[in-house]
C-alpha cells in the first residue's frame, strides 16, 4: 500500500517547537502514554493532547491501544518522504561530485 502524505500538514506540525520536542521524545523512546508525554513539559495535558492530535493528523505519530492506555509512537515515514523529495535529490548530486573527484585524484596518483 502506497501512503500519500499531506506535506502541508507535516510542515505545519513540524513548525512548532513543542511538537518537535514531543517527536524527539518519541524518537528516543516510543510507546509513551499521554501522561508520560506530559511529564517534563510546561504545558497542560489539554495542550499536549492538541499537539498530539496535529501530529497524528500529519501521520507523524501513530497510536496503539494497550489496555486502557493509548501509546504513542513516532512514524518517521512522512519526514523521510519530505527528505527524499526536498533534500535527497540535492545530496545525490554532491555524492556524485565527490565520487568523480575521488576517481580523478586516484587517476592522478597512478600517473
Amino acid at each position: 500500500m502506497c501512503m500519500v502524505i499531506d506535506e502541508d500538514k507535516v510542515f505545519k506540525a513540524l513548525a512548532d517547537v513543542s511538537r518537535r520536542e514531543l517527536l524527539d521524545r518519541l524518537r528516543e523512546k516510543g510507546g509513551l502514554s499521554l501522561g508520560e508525554l506530559c511529564t517534563g513539559h510546561d504545558m497542560s495535558r489539554q495542550a499536549v493532547t492538541k499537539h498530539l492530535a496535529l501530529l497524528e493528523a500529519a501521520n507523524l505519530v501513530v497510536t496503539k491501544k494497550q489496555g486502557r492506555e493509548k501509546l504513542h509512537y513516532l512514524n518517521p515515514m512522512p519526514i523521510h518522504e519530505i527528505y527524499m523529495r526536498w533534500i535527497g535529490k540535492f545530496e545525490q548530486a554532491r555524492i556524485s561530485a565527490l565520487h568523480t573527484l575521488k576517481q580523478a585524484l586516484e587517476e592522478d596518483n597512478h600517473e
